[in-house]
């Protein structure tokens, strides 16, 4: 006789209806001051639900098993870090989002969430970019490009860079939990 713990692998979406096959992604409110984080975060949930190969994502409501809708409640940062002269040097971002998963054949709520968030720490100035982190490794720019910039673009490059990696990991664990149910 063989047991099991129930630990089940995030690609097999054993809390999703067998019957389901398809699911449309409504767009995503966005309750936060940053313009579009609503849709860059919708472009990696498509990514991830197809990475699964479990769901295939469908341009509409009416030719889908399930729903996804949410908001993305939050984003903000917050400095942590300061130098001497009390500027700051590294962030803490964070963004929240709420989600509903529907079955749309019956017309219930499957899934449900209301604070999966994503953490991260951002350095803004080229002094505190450790440039042999594998997340530093994934973007276009290297070690002596940060010689050449000044703060403010290291800033922005660092800020878009760890937002699109706080996205990404958001959406696979949004996956995770709507797939498995933790």
């Amino acid at each position: 006789m063989v047991s099991g713990c129930g630990y089940h692998f995030a690609a097999s979406g054993d809390v999703l209806p067998t019957d389901a096959k398809t699911i449309y992604v409504s767009r995503f409110g966005n309750s936060t001051r940053i313009t579009g984080i609503n849709d860059q975060l919708m472009r990696y949930i498509k990514d991830e639900i197809d990475l699964h190969k479990r769901l295939t994502v469908v341009e509409s409501p009416d030719s889908a098993d399930l729903e996804l809708s949410g908001d993305v409640k939050l984003d903000n940062s917050v400095p942590v870090n300061f130098n001497t002269a009390l500027e700051p040097t590294q962030y803490t971002q964070n963004v929240i989002i709420l989600a509903r998963l529907k079955d749309l054949h019956t017309d219930k709520t499957i899934f449900s969430t209301h604070n999966l968030g994503s953490l991260t720490h951002t350095p803004i100035v080229a002094q505190n970019v450790t440039i042999t982190t594998p997340t530093f490794l994934q973007q276009n720019l290297r070690s002596q490009n940060y010689a050449h910039m000044t703060d403010l673009q290291t800033d922005q490059s660092q800020t878009e860079m760890t937002q699109d990696q706080m996205l990404q990991r958001l959406a696979a664990a949004l996956y995770t939990e709507m797939a498995e149910g933790f």
